[in-house]
């Protein structure tokens, strides 16, 4: 074989080798710009399950896919073995890709994630069916999911999107939402402004909490109506204040970008 077949040979994996390298450094810096408790790159290098899990992951994807099946699927089960997180070698992840704390997560098969995800431990991208095709969610750049939420099906959660802990995903999500519950419905859309220069938004304990203000709210209106009932004629009466508890308690889906117009009719 001549030097020139040779190098052409070599070249790709070259290339691939130092954008594997330039994934990896990403990997490592997006950990400081996302965890407070992170102190030196020694520390998170060592003790950091969710870095563990993405550097091997890098690693067996690309034996993935140059046909290697069995030695990536024994990557991924030998990281999965000390890490406790699974990601299957066929997922495609994005860059800057950051899993805290990590027990409990599970990325299929045929999961797409993009640029700057957070996902926090206990998060399932799970199929909802045996075929062989696209059957596990996609997540666009800058989406952040909460410790526990599953995100089921071939579906597409927006960029920027928040997914609060616990919910359960399973309609598209349109972009720059806020979804919690189960099924998860849509309390928020989120503005343009950018936290950082990645568009990461990690306050998700933020999150609204949509059934426990349509009970407070009933609970209000039920005070006044009962003080009314009463008849305490001596005693100024509250007017009952609008409130949004019935917006709350109607049917919605992320898909409908909001809370439906039809009531929920028991």
């Amino acid at each position: 074989m001549s030097t020139d077949q040779t190098a052409l040979l070599e070249r790709p994996v070259c290339n691939e080798r130092i954008t594997l390298l330039s994934q990896l450094r990403e990997d490592l810096a997006c950990v400081f710009e996302r965890d407070p408790a992170a102190r030196t790159r020694f520390e998170v290098l060592t003790t950091y399950p969710g870095l563990h899990a993405i550097l091997v992951h890098r690693i067996a994807h690309r034996l993935w896919r140059r046909n290697f099946r069995y030695l990536a699927r024994f990557l991924a089960f030998v990281v999965r073995s000390w890490t406790h997180i699974e990601i299957h070698p066929g997922a495609t992840i994005g860059r800057r890709f950051f899993i805290d704390h990590g027990c409990g997560v599970v990325i299929g098969e045929t999961a797409e994630v993009g640029d700057d995800v957070t996902l926090y431990h206990g998060v399932t991208l799970g199929g909802t069916s045996w075929s062989k095709g696209k059957r596990h969610p996609t997540l666009e750049d800058g989406v952040v999911v909460g410790a526990g939420a599953k995100i089921l099906g071939p579906i597409t959660v927006g960029e920027r999107c928040r997914v609060g802990a616990n919910s359960v995903v399973i309609a598209d999500v349109p972009a720059r939402r806020t979804v919690v519950g189960i099924p998860a419905r849509v309390v928020r859309h989120r503005g343009e402004s950018r936290p950082n220069p990645y568009g990461v938004d990690l306050n998700h304990h933020l999150i609204p909490d949509p059934v426990a203000s349509a009970i407070t709210c009933l609970l209000d209106r039920i005070r006044i109506l009962e003080q009314r009932q009463a008849g305490s004629g001596a005693m100024p009466v509250e007017d009952c204040d609008e409130c949004n508890a019935m917006e709350l308690c109607e049917t919605a889906t992320p898909a409908s970008g909001g809370v439906s117009r039809e009531p929920t009719r028991g």
